[in-house]
């Protein structure tokens, strides 16, 4: 008896890590808004709280992140969950991390994975009805790595290409016609603010719910962390916020980071691929799945390989390899942490030295008036002489490449003359003031970067050149514009001809065609012409599909998406007087709002059908964070779409809807005192 529970006492203790972290030396503070603020001595300390508030407000999101990179989310979604699970063995995360855990991650971050990961596992203990696949648990550094590896993969586009590689549909040029709706960021310093503040804009928009959604806490301990911003579930620290120093903001980026290899097979040696003059052999690997047929779970198994370029999948044509960044890099989530506590310019980019972020624009300012962006990434040194736009051949070492550009070598801004920084998911080479950007010519054509412009960058450029210097509230309308630049900008697509359309030669769309003429493009709740537009856009995406790049839309298919448009009206407002608020909703639980935003518009937003010829946003805005540095330490006011919570139960489940909806925000402090003050409770984690 004495040995049994001398086995559970050591299970416990490994499983819990209870020795570790004393909860009682944490202490959760919660807002009136319910938004976490989190004090300890020591950053270990602090993310056991951040793992167990979180765990509070949405363990089921958490856990549905964790089970994608740990192949096990067909356990609980069942075949839904088949992809993420042969993706997370597909890249080999696990692999990764018993090869370069031990050495490559430093001793004092691998106190907060283990900290983060005990106060999950703790919240498992004691609320086990909602632990949504036991064999999850314990979650431990090598399940955190390897979500945070699948993520990253997928951020570099390998998802896109396992999944064309799949399905026969490799024809070695690579589409990107997919809509990014991306975010925004932008920064000004004292050579364009009237008060010779330091602002910045943190403009996410990204999907309101699920994995990739955000999550707004405080961070603070006494080993120099104080950091105020949002992270996505699982996270075990901030991704971009504000500290008492400086702030930053992410905004996808579309370098090329990922390639695709044709291998060439022996004629007779079936697994033998040739590099240069001789032949190596494909690796077999083997990625264990379970499927349902008929509502039993089958064990199956999905055949994989693996060359030198790296992981392998055959189809009907051959023979195809995957090789990116994020493959070989498992540092990123170490480098945010080493971000969120840098203290001036100089700490952030020798932060940014660490090479571990895979891509991600990022928009920066600080106390010391410095403002700051790159297009940051992980991009191959590749030969020249091939198209790595496309798939490249993989029978030569040449195109093996090794290494990535240093960050120096990136499109960056540092200190513009202008005053002035900004992205919205546009080109890097037009980022600033004229005189400031980046020169386009400097950099090899095979790093992809981005070349156009869009709608919301259009508009970005035209309202911060508009002021000579400006002030806060200048700053904030230009964050809430919500109107389409004359001509449209959209980078997918060219709408032009619908300005040229002649309303009396289709009288019976007459109506429609002059009030989108007419229209002051504000995609305000409000406003007709909005209303009509959010309709027809969804209208045209049928038609979009049938023309050839580069997607100028004809006028035919205008007209005919249009006529759909009054039909859609018709039939489910029964008119076509249907204001943008009428059609798309804001929707949480018994909460539904009219809500503003269109795709690609500064405060963007992309919804889905919800009910009655209705759609509800689902992406798009999402959380909002304002920062101004002043003399007195920084200003910082935020938002987030719904509320602190995942709870339908809890009253903040969507206690931010009506700031959102009415382009408003709530104030927020890192300084202790005040937030003790004002408190609405405070607590230990169990």
């Amino acid at each position: 008896m004495r040995k049994i529970l001398c086995f559970l006492i050591v299970n416990l203790i490994s499983w819990y890590g209870l020795a570790q972290i004393n909860p009682n030396n944490v202490e959760i503070v919660r807002d009136a808004y319910g938004v976490p603020h989190i004090f300890a001595k020591t950053d270990a300390e602090v993310a056991y709280g951040l793992a167990w508030s979180h765990a509070e407000d949405d363990f089921k999101t958490i856990q549905i992140g964790y089970l994608a990179g740990n192949n096990l989310l067909s356990k609980y979604l069942g075949n839904t969950g088949l992809g993420a699970d042969f993706i997370a063995q597909f890249i080999s995360s696990e692999a990764l991390f018993e090869e370069r855990y031990e050495t490559e991650i430093s001793p004092e971050y691998k106190e907060i994975l283990k900290a983060y990961a005990q106060g999950l596992n703790r919240y498992a203990e004691t609320h086990p009805r909602e632990v949504l696949v036991k064999e999850l648990f314990p979650v431990n550094e090598k399940k955190m790595i390897r979500y945070a590896q699948l993520q990253l993969f997928i951020s570099s586009k390998g998802d896109q290409w396992v999944s064309r590689i799949i399905k026969n549909q490799l024809d070695y040029k690579f589409s990107q016609e997919e809509q990014h709706r991306g975010s925004n960021t932008f920064a000004f310093n004292s050579a364009k603010t009237l008060d010779g503040n330091t602002y910045l804009a943190i403009n996410t928009h990204q999907p309101l719910d699920g994995p990739v959604s955000w999550y707004e806490a405080h961070l603070c301990s006494e080993e120099g962390t104080n950091i105020l911003g949002a992270l996505f579930a699982g996270s075990p620290s901030i991704l971009i916020g504000a500290n008492e120093n400086l702030a930053w903001s992410h905004t996808v980026n579309q370098p090329d980071k990922t390639d695709v290899f044709a291998l060439e097979m022996h004629p007779k040696n079936k697994l033998k691929y040739r590099v240069d003059k001789t032949y190596l052999t494909l690796e077999t690997r083997k990625a264990q799945l379970q499927v349902k047929f008929l509502g039993i779970p089958v064990k199956i198994q999905k055949k994989y390989y693996h060359s030198i370029y790296g992981p392998t999948l055959k189809n009907k044509h051959g023979f195809y390899a995957v090789r990116t960044p994020a493959l070989f890099e498992i540092r990123a989530l170490e480098q945010w942490w080493r971000m969120n506590k840098a203290n001036n310019f100089t700490e952030f980019y020798n932060v940014l030295k660490m090479k571990a972020l895979p891509g991600y624009n990022i928009g920066y300012a600080d106390r010391n008036d410095t403002i700051f962006y790159i297009s940051n990434g992980l991009i191959p040194k590749r030969a020249k002489g091939y198209d790595w736009e496309n798939v490249v051949p993989g029978n030569t070492r040449k195109t093996l490449w090794t290494s990535t550009y240093d960050i120096e070598d990136l499109p960056q801004v540092i200190q513009p003359k202008s005053g002035y920084v900004y992205n919205a998911n546009h080109t890097p080479f037009r980022a600033s003031g004229f005189q400031d950007n980046p020169v386009q010519d400097k950099f090899e054509t095979h790093m992809g970067f981005e070349t156009y412009d869009n709608n919301r960058s259009t508009r970005l450029k035209t309202l911060i050149d508009q002021y000579d210097r400006l002030d806060y509230n200048d700053f904030k309308k230009i964050k809430y514009d919500h109107q389409y630049p004359k001509p449209y900008r959209f980078n997918w697509m060219n709408i032009d001809y619908l300005d040229q359309l002649e309303s009396k030669q289709y009288p019976e769309i007459a109506t429609l065609i002059e009030r989108l003429q007419s229209w002051d493009r504000k995609a305000a709740a409000n406003s007709l012409g909005a209303g009509t537009f959010a309709v027809f856009y969804n209208e045209l995406r049928p038609f979009y599909r049938k023309v050839p790049k580069p997607k100028i839309i004809p006028a035919s298919f205008l007209i005919e998406a249009l006529r759909n448009t009054k039909k859609y009206l018709l039939k489910h407002f029964n008119t076509t007087e249907v204001t943008l608020g009428d059609y798309q909703k804001l929707v949480r639980g018994s909460k539904e709002l009219p809500i503003f935003g269109l795709p690609d518009v500064i405060t963007a937003m992309a919804a889905s059908p919800y009910k009655n010829g209705k759609v509800k946003v689902v992406s798009g805005e999402s959380y909002i964070e304002l920062v101004r540095f002043t003399p007195e330490g920084p200003e910082i006011e935020s938002v987030i779409s719904y509320g602190s919570s995942d709870h339908p139960d809890s009253p903040h489940y969507n206690d931010q809807m009506e700031l959102y909806a009415q382009f408003k925000t709530k104030k927020m402090t890192l300084d202790r005192e005040t937030i003790y003050k004002e408190a609405e409770r405070i607590y230990h984690p169990k």
